[in-house]
């Protein structure tokens, strides 16, 4: 059994910053688990650009299944991406599949960039994705875990893809989650410093409080 996913995305920019963009977007604040990237083929004719390229993620096995895997694998995993540029029909075409840990799980990731139907100076990313395990006893398990990462991570791309536009544009790139938690986290500090030193001053102007004796 595989688990299947679809979904659409829309980048506010045109194919060919997009196109630009997709052979920069690494390393980004938000594609920390991209460990590396290596050409290993590339073909150039009239109207195609055809690449095969090796990155090394982290891990997409879980801690609790890394004891069955050797140390020097457990914590990475290789991915294969081919990808075909159309530049007469303006598509960018990728496939993606992870090499190790395959018995565990596969991940399989197919995604076009092409003109956006409702407006041509936007793009359009069809992303279809297929998870699949032959783990006796718990692949269903694994390919409902393999499916929630997998949706998360799109989210994490997405962000990524607006973040590399932006500075090629010489715009300033929005924030990531965890600068914003950081700021947010820091001003609840000084907030919370700034209602204690103000409670302090209170107390010390009101002085003392004289007992009252009777006899």
């Amino acid at each position: 059994m595989v688990k299947y996913y679809l979904c659409l995305n829309d980048l506010k920019n045109s194919w060919d910053q997009v196109l630009a963009a997709f052979w920069q977007r690494y390393p980004n604040p938000y594609s920390k688990h991209v460990l590396t990237e290596d050409v290993i083929h590339r073909e150039v004719t009239l109207d195609r650009v055809i690449s095969r390229r090796l990155l090394t993620k982290t891990s997409i096995v879980p801690r609790w299944a890394e004891r069955l895997f050797p140390t020097n694998v457990a914590h990475s995993a290789f991915v294969v991406e081919d990808s075909v540029v159309d530049l007469k029909h303006k598509t960018l075409t990728t496939f993606t599949w992870n090499i190790n840990h395959s018995r565990f799980m596969v991940v399989q990731e197919c995604c076009i960039y092409r003109l956006h139907p409702e407006n041509l100076n936007w793009t359009q990313i069809k992303r279809e994705a297929w998870i699949s395990s032959n783990f006796y006893g718990v692949s269903r398990a694994i390919q409902e875990c393999g499916l929630a990462s997998f949706k998360n991570s799109i989210t994490k791309t997405m962000k990524g893809f607006e973040y590399i536009l932006a500075r090629m544009h010489g715009e300033t790139p929005m924030k990531t989650l965890r600068e914003t938690a950081k700021e947010a986290t820091e001003k609840a500090k000084e907030t919370a410093l700034a209602a204690t030193e103000k409670a302090k001053n209170l107390a010390s102007k009101a002085g003392p409080q004289k007992k009252t004796q009777y006899v």
